[in-house]
């Protein structure tokens, strides 16, 4: 679903009920033994004041109020037992079905295409925009218990005194009308409003993660100014959105007391002419504040009926590019099951034998950058190298490669098998990937290593030295458990690295990628780091690299320049044919650096 398109709110609301049939008819219809159980109480009190004036019909006493009333409770009661048993598991699970949905096609978007807002915002999207849809599935059965309840009333009402009956229901009509003119003004609203909490929940997402660049500008009371700043103009649009909600309500609630004065002045006449009795007067009032009631509900449904249009139409800007039904893909939900990281529609291939890549092609959308026409072919157990200037397209060719970014042409084959969902398939345990940066999690070592992988300490030790990472290990005071704070800040940029690294090698993939791995790593640990990853493994590795230790690894080197393949071969092949290998090789320095690179053609 992308920005422009929009799906009906009514449509959205009714997959809900779909998609929990029988919660939400169960709910249903103990709302309606509920309301129903509230007419006896009311018939109750019209014979109790018709018994103190005489006027009671004869054989009702004290016991057939008694009986009214137990009756009544006993309703209540079952409704309310109804009512607690399916409102949580249909919200709930409606709920999941939302957000599960979204991040489903947030996680299916190309690895290199940032999010349509901000971290904020998408946050908000989760929390408030799906929390309307299930609730307003839900109030639309008070609604109609409401209703229900409130067509008997009229019924009994009319046949008591049909004048009276259509004299008090026109504050309600008003107040219909009125709730239809607001509409637009509520949509407006609280469209305004969950833009301003988005600005300001993303604002303060960024001031914790830029802490070090505010502190290193001396820029505190800056940015706390423009906190304040953003805070003040959302609390302005809040409160216009609250207290538009609260007029209106006021409106509604206060029919009730118009439709009193109303029968008031009205019933005087009937009264005296015996046609009206006191309890009657008393029923009606008691039925005028269920009617008000459905009054108020139905402005207000209506009123969230427009909000739950702008829910949708942001949930939708955060699915971009996903089909128009895909919020409402009815798929499972288990809310109940245990399930580990490692279950789920993953695909099994054949153990790798070759992977060949025939004329992959991909430009960034309104530019030329990107890759073309690109060949290569890595065989299993082989060390194959990446390398090239910055902004040759290395790390956009291990993108596309693995359906991180949607391919505009050429094929990838899997032993001869072409894969048609990159996206899907490479992942473990065909491949793994660690990206130049990679991104670690505020959780502990462990957590981060196994990412929800059912695996025991014993593995994780494993990966973590094949990743040269036991020495550092030794020095964190709490192991396994270490807190390595917010993105690893606690960690070193080597150490992020090679943790990174064994998320990878706990997975057992059959194809490891890694993009400039030992990019902070000293040219010793890099050589321990390689040297280990072929000694214990049938290991096939794609590396981004330009470092000697790679190369002297690599059982082939590809050279990109401008997108395409400049060169391909052995390093003593392409020391000999290739100036840009031959610069890296012999002109790399002791500390592993790269002096600048000259303009001579490959």
């Amino acid at each position: 679903m992308n920005h422009q398109t929009k799906i009906n709110a009514w449509r959205v609301i009714w997959s809900m009920v779909r998609f929990r049939p029988w919660l939400w008819t169960i709910n249903l219809v103990a709302m309606l033994i509920h309301m129903s159980a509230f007419q006896l109480p009311g018939l109750a009190m019209r014979y109790y004041f018709d018994l103190l004036t005489g006027s009671a019909p004869a054989g009702y006493g004290l016991w057939t109020l008694v009986a009214f009333l137990f009756a009544g409770e006993v309703f209540r009661l079952l409704g309310v037992l109804g009512l607690i048993r399916t409102n949580v598991p249909f919200f709930v699970h409606c709920l999941a079905l939302l957000r599960r949905n979204m991040l489903r096609h947030i996680l299916k978007r190309p690895g290199a295409t940032a999010l349509p807002d901000s971290p904020g915002e998408a946050t908000s999207r989760f929390r408030g925009d799906a929390f309307e849809i299930p609730l307003y599935a839900l109030w639309l059965n008070d609604l109609i218990g409401l209703m229900v309840f409130a067509v008997i009333a009229l019924v009994v009402m009319y046949r008591i005194n049909a004048q009276i009956t259509l004299i008090a229901i026109i504050p309600f009509i008003f107040v219909g009308v009125v709730a239809n003119a607001a509409c637009t003004k509520v949509e407006h609203y609280r469209r305004e409003s969950r833009r301003a909490t988005g600005i300001v929940t993303g604002f303060i997402g960024e001031m914790f993660g830029a802490v070090q660049a505010i502190k290193v500008a001396v820029a505190e009371m800056q940015v706390i100014a423009r906190f304040r700043e953003l805070n003040e103009a959302r609390r302005k649009v809040a409160l216009r959105d609250r207290l538009f909600n609260e007029v209106l309500h006021s409106i509604f609630r206060n029919a009730v007391n118009v439709g009193t004065g109303i029968i008031l002045i009205v019933a005087g006449r009937a009264m005296r002419q015996g046609t009206f009795t006191v309890g009657d007067f008393s029923l009606f009032i008691y039925y005028l504040s269920f009617i008000s009631e459905l009054a108020a509900f139905s402005g207000l449904l209506q009123a969230r009926y427009r909000q739950i249009g702008v829910s949708i139409e942001r949930m939708g800007r955060l699915m971009e590019g996903a089909p128009a039904d895909a919020l409402i893909d009815l798929a499972p939900i288990r809310l109940n099951e245990k399930h580990s990281a490692g279950e789920g529609n993953l695909t099994v291939a054949a153990s790798l034998d070759t992977l060949s890549v025939e004329n992959l092609t991909y430009h960034f959308p309104g530019t030329t950058r990107g890759i073309r026409d690109i060949n290569l072919e890595i065989k299993r157990g082989s060390f194959t190298v990446i390398t090239g200037r910055n902004g040759a397209g290395k790390t956009t060719l291990l993108r596309v490669l693995l359906g991180l970014l949607p391919k505009d042409a050429g094929e990838i084959r899997w032993n001869g098998e072409p894969i048609t969902d990159a996206g899907a398939f490479f992942v473990p345990p065909q491949a793994a990937y660690t990206a130049q940066i990679p991104r670690l999690f505020s959780d502990t070592l462990r957590n981060n290593i196994l990412m929800g992988l059912p695996a025991d300490d014993q593995a994780v030790f494993e990966a973590i030295c094949a990743a040269v990472l036991e020495e550092d290990f030794h020095t964190l005071e709490e192991g396994l458990d270490t807190q390595v704070g917010p993105k690893g800040v606690k960690l070193s940029g080597g150490q992020l690295q090679r943790t990174a690294a064994a998320r990878m090698f706990v997975r057992s993939a059959q194809l490891l990628v890694f993009d400039d791995l030992s990019s902070a790593l000293d040219v010793e640990t890099e050589q321990r780091l390689w040297e280990r990853l072929f000694a214990q493994r049938d290991t096939t590795c794609l590396v981004v690299s330009h470092r000697q230790a790679a190369l002297r690894q690599a059982d082939q080197i590809i050279v990109l320049k401008d997108g395409r393949v400049a060169a391909q071969g052995s390093l003593a092949e392409l020391l000999e044919t290739c100036a840009y290998v031959r610069q890296i090789w012999y002109g790399e320095t002791e500390d592993g650096q790269t002096p600048a690179v000259s303009a001579a053609n490959v």
